[in-house]
Protein backbone atom coordinates (compact mmCIF):
# COMPACT_ATOMS: atom_id res chain seq x y z
CA UNK A 1 0.00 0.00 0.00
CA UNK A 2 1.14 3.66 -0.92
CA UNK A 3 0.90 6.40 2.06
CA UNK A 4 2.33 9.99 1.33
CA UNK A 5 4.27 11.34 4.51
CA UNK A 6 3.71 14.78 4.34
CA UNK A 7 6.45 17.14 6.12
CA UNK A 8 4.17 20.70 7.17
CA UNK A 9 6.25 23.62 7.93
CA UNK A 10 4.75 26.43 10.25
CA UNK A 11 6.15 30.31 10.34
CA UNK A 12 7.67 29.26 14.06
CA UNK A 13 9.63 26.12 12.58
CA UNK A 14 10.71 28.53 9.34
CA UNK A 15 12.09 31.26 11.70
CA UNK A 16 14.38 28.58 13.61
CA UNK A 17 15.42 26.93 10.22
CA UNK A 18 16.42 30.55 8.79
CA UNK A 19 18.36 31.04 12.23
CA UNK A 20 20.54 28.29 11.88
CA UNK A 21 24.19 28.28 10.31
CA UNK A 22 25.20 27.10 7.02
CA UNK A 23 25.91 23.62 8.65
CA UNK A 24 23.32 22.85 11.14
CA UNK A 25 21.36 23.06 7.39
CA UNK A 26 23.30 21.14 5.78
CA UNK A 27 23.54 18.76 8.57
CA UNK A 28 19.26 18.96 8.20
CA UNK A 29 19.78 18.02 4.67
CA UNK A 30 22.09 15.25 5.38
CA UNK A 31 19.55 13.67 7.92
CA UNK A 32 16.97 13.32 5.40
CA UNK A 33 19.30 11.58 2.30
CA UNK A 34 20.13 9.03 5.44
CA UNK A 35 16.25 8.65 5.75
CA UNK A 36 15.90 8.75 1.87
CA UNK A 37 18.82 5.90 1.54
CA UNK A 38 17.06 3.78 4.01
CA UNK A 39 14.12 3.77 2.75
CA UNK A 40 15.16 3.00 -0.74
CA UNK A 41 17.26 -0.07 0.68
CA UNK A 42 14.36 -1.60 2.51
CA UNK A 43 12.35 -1.11 -1.19
CA UNK A 44 9.66 0.85 0.39
CA UNK A 45 10.94 4.24 -1.36
CA UNK A 46 8.54 5.35 -4.18
CA UNK A 47 9.78 9.40 -4.22
CA UNK A 48 10.83 12.18 -2.14
CA UNK A 49 11.43 15.87 -2.80
CA UNK A 50 11.82 18.69 -0.98
CA UNK A 51 9.30 22.01 -2.16
CA UNK A 52 10.24 25.54 -2.63
CA UNK A 53 8.44 27.97 0.20
CA UNK A 54 5.07 28.84 -0.49
CA UNK A 55 5.76 32.50 -1.87
CA UNK A 56 6.83 31.16 -5.35
CA UNK A 57 3.78 28.97 -4.98
CA UNK A 58 0.87 29.71 -7.46
CA UNK A 59 -2.73 28.89 -6.63
CA UNK A 60 -4.98 27.41 -8.94
CA UNK A 61 -8.93 27.71 -9.72
CA UNK A 62 -11.21 27.37 -12.76
CA UNK A 63 -13.92 30.04 -12.86
CA UNK A 64 -16.56 30.20 -15.02
CA UNK A 65 -14.11 28.00 -18.09
CA UNK A 66 -11.81 30.49 -16.75
CA UNK A 67 -8.35 29.83 -15.33
CA UNK A 68 -7.70 32.15 -12.27
CA UNK A 69 -4.45 32.14 -10.43
CA UNK A 70 -3.07 33.46 -7.48
CA UNK A 71 0.39 34.32 -6.50
CA UNK A 72 2.03 32.88 -3.09
CA UNK A 73 2.39 33.98 -0.25
CA UNK A 74 -1.20 33.16 1.35
CA UNK A 75 -1.15 34.95 4.36
CA UNK A 76 -4.02 32.49 5.04
CA UNK A 77 -1.91 29.98 5.54
CA UNK A 78 -0.50 28.81 9.07
CA UNK A 79 1.02 25.62 7.97
CA UNK A 80 1.85 24.77 4.25
CA UNK A 81 3.41 21.54 2.66
CA UNK A 82 7.66 21.38 2.86
CA UNK A 83 8.28 18.36 1.20
CA UNK A 84 7.40 14.66 1.17
CA UNK A 85 7.78 11.20 1.05
CA UNK A 86 5.71 8.64 -1.13
CA UNK A 87 6.33 5.03 0.16
CA UNK A 88 4.69 1.70 -0.79
CA UNK A 89 4.71 -0.57 2.69
CA UNK A 90 2.96 -3.02 4.25
CA UNK A 91 1.26 -1.26 6.34
CA UNK A 92 0.40 2.53 7.74
CA UNK A 93 2.42 1.93 10.95
CA UNK A 94 5.62 1.14 8.96
CA UNK A 95 5.11 4.72 7.23
CA UNK A 96 4.16 6.46 10.78
CA UNK A 97 7.83 4.85 11.68
CA UNK A 98 9.45 6.14 8.49
CA UNK A 99 7.51 9.66 9.43
CA UNK A 100 9.14 9.55 12.79
CA UNK A 101 12.33 9.93 11.30
CA UNK A 102 12.07 12.95 9.65
CA UNK A 103 14.75 15.13 11.04
CA UNK A 104 11.61 17.80 11.72
CA UNK A 105 9.48 15.45 13.24
CA UNK A 106 10.53 16.94 16.72
CA UNK A 107 9.06 20.21 16.19
CA UNK A 108 6.58 20.18 13.45
CA UNK A 109 3.55 17.88 12.23
CA UNK A 110 4.25 14.84 9.64
CA UNK A 111 1.29 13.80 8.36
CA UNK A 112 0.75 10.04 6.85
CA UNK A 113 -2.17 9.24 4.56
CA UNK A 114 -2.63 6.36 2.56
CA UNK A 115 -3.18 6.90 -1.27
CA UNK A 116 -6.18 6.48 -2.90
CA UNK A 117 -6.26 3.55 -5.62
CA UNK A 118 -8.69 5.59 -8.03
CA UNK A 119 -8.12 2.34 -10.50
CA UNK A 120 -9.65 0.26 -7.27
CA UNK A 121 -12.68 2.67 -7.13
CA UNK A 122 -13.37 2.84 -10.70
CA UNK A 123 -13.03 -0.88 -11.09
CA UNK A 124 -15.47 -1.23 -8.02
CA UNK A 125 -18.28 0.65 -10.05
CA UNK A 126 -21.06 2.08 -8.34
CA UNK A 127 -22.66 -0.40 -6.31
CA UNK A 128 -19.62 -0.84 -3.64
Amino acid sequence: MKYLIMIMMNPEASAVWEKMGHDEQVEGYEAHNRVREAMDAAGELVAAEALQGQDVARRVRLRDGQVVTTDGPFAEVKEHLAGYYLVDCASIEKAVEWASRMPEAEFVDIEVRPVLDLHAVVAAGPDT
